[in-house]
């Protein structure tokens, strides 16, 4: 969780839009209503950041508002998540972010010169709870992503057989942000300027806002060639395979600036990262669909909460012996056959579900079903074993469960399925007192949940 923040007062820069070639001038105005990033377009109306508003990604990443396109929003977005202002308006007088010299840098000390304001409330980080990989076929991009307590962010490139070659940048939680990444300026090759000016793209580009690679070694016959096709003074140019050497700040500042992009593009989503995230060959357009990846596996384990991983094949922290010695109930009433994990504020067990059970000759005879009935005890013996883990000696206390709220029952349960059991803390355990979510799952679907409290209670001998 971090603190909602703003800016303190409004700021604007004015400048060339790098595709568009208007002149736009940006305003950034404090947003203490909370509501997150707000994208203003010309008809008043306001847009909350999401990789749904984006419109385009070809060389810049483009949100659509209302009848309006703002484009070339990353790097200003790259620059809001450095700094952690989650709650701002967003304004273009016509339809670009400018461009300034092709980094973040300018947005960075923009943003500073505004200050900062805490606003109450706060906002969740946005984390997953396994490892998964997404793979763009139409880009060949890859990304992996890996559960981790930090964020930490890596890129890497392959552009073999020219001056970039291979490379790699990252970033750890945001450290030397403002130093190593956001003074990494956008690049191009020199042969696909000629492509994308046909497309009506990079109006505003100049020798200043980019680095201009070459796959071969210029010479200043063609440096002078190329001046006279674009219209432009060869001064400050240079030969060889980079023909503005003088605006390099880094070995590797292809890499790093692709890092910025795709800070920037994951800042759609508008909640601060918390895991590893790899990216390969990454592009706005692959950055985009990872974004929206992300999020979409974010918001299904909001649904269903974390899903316990359960291999039969690994050894358990508690077996049946050693439940036994926990928790007062026997065969037939003993509801869990494995405790998988236990700590502080979570337990995890599994019931397998047997067709020999002594209720399914009786509970809906030929069409056997597990009581739901049953679920609550085998999740009510399960928060057992965490609120006897609180005391010194287990085997001398018991737990009385006194209410249960909020129960649901979502699939049936059939012999051969495997339960697996987890109990949250849903506040510390004062007197006694135990309160927790349960929440019981066949695979990944949530089959009953529910929220139970119990009291610990010393035997009476």
């Amino acid at each position: 969780m971090i603190n909602k923040k703003t800016i303190a007062k409004t700021v604007t820069l004015s400048g060339i839009g790098l595709h568009t070639g208007e002149n736009n001038v940006l305003t950034l105005e404090p947003n203490e209503d909370g509501n997150g990033i707000l994208f203003v377009g010309s008809d008043g109306s306001v847009k909350v950041a999401s990789p749904s508003l984006v419109e385009s990604t070809n060389r810049s990443t483009n949100v659509k508002i209302g009848d309006k396109t703002i484009h070339t929003i990353e790097h200003l977005l790259s620059a809001l998540a450095y700094l952690e202002i989650n709650n701002i308006k967003i304004s273009v007088s016509h339809s670009e972010v400018p461009i300034l010299d092709g980094s973040a840098l300018p947005f960075v000390k923009l943003l500073e010169s505004a200050g900062t304001k805490e606003l109450e409330g706060q906002l969740e980080t946005l984390s997953v709870s396994k490892q998964f990989e997404f793979h763009d076929e139409e880009t060949g991009a890859s990304y992996r992503y890996t559960p981790s307590e930090r964020f930490k962010i890596s890129c890497k490139l392959d552009f073999s057989g020219n001056v970039v070659g291979q490379q790699y940048a990252s970033i750890t939680n945001f450290e030397n942000y403002k130093e190593q990444i956001a003074p990494a300026k956008t690049f191009v090759f020199v042969h696909e300027l000629e492509a994308l000016l046909d497309a009506n793209l990079i109006k505003g580009g100049s020798f200043d806002n980019a680095i201009v690679f070459a796959k071969e070694k210029y010479t200043q016959d063609q440096l002078d060639t190329m001046a006279k096709k674009f219209g432009i003074s060869t001064d400050g140019l240079s030969q060889g395979f980079i023909l503005n050497a003088a605006n390099v700040s880094f070995s590797n500042e292809p890499a790093r600036h692709k890092l910025l992009d795709l800070i920037g593009d994951l800042y759609l989503l508008g909640k601060p990262l918390k895991g590893r995230i790899e990216a390969d060959k990454p592009g706005h357009s692959s950055n985009v669909k990872f974004a929206k990846e992300l999020y979409k596996r974010y918001k299904e384990e909001l649904k269903t909460g974390v899903i316990p991983n359960y291999n039969p094949n690994d050894e358990p922290l508690h077996d049946i012996l050693a439940i036994q010695k926990l928790l007062p109930h026997r065969f037939p009433f003993l509801m869990i056959d494995k405790v998988l994990s236990l700590n502080e504020s979570q337990v995890v067990a599994i019931k397998n579900v047997t067709g020999d059970q002594y209720f399914f000759p009786g509970h809906f005879p030929g069409n056997p079903v597990f009581p739901g009935v049953l679920q609550m005890e085998a999740l009510a013996q399960t928060g057992g074993i965490l609120a006897l883990s609180t005391v010194p000696d287990p085997e001398n206390y018991d737990t009385y469960f006194l209410k249960m709220d909020n129960v649901r029952f979502k699939q049936l349960v059939r012999p051969g399925d495997t339960l697996k059991l987890k109990m949250e803390l849903l506040s510390p355990i004062r007197r006694g007192i135990v309160h927790m979510q349960g929440t019981a799952y066949v695979g990944n679907k949530v089959v009953s949940e529910g929220e139970l409290t119990a009291r610990i209670q010393k035997r009476a001998h």
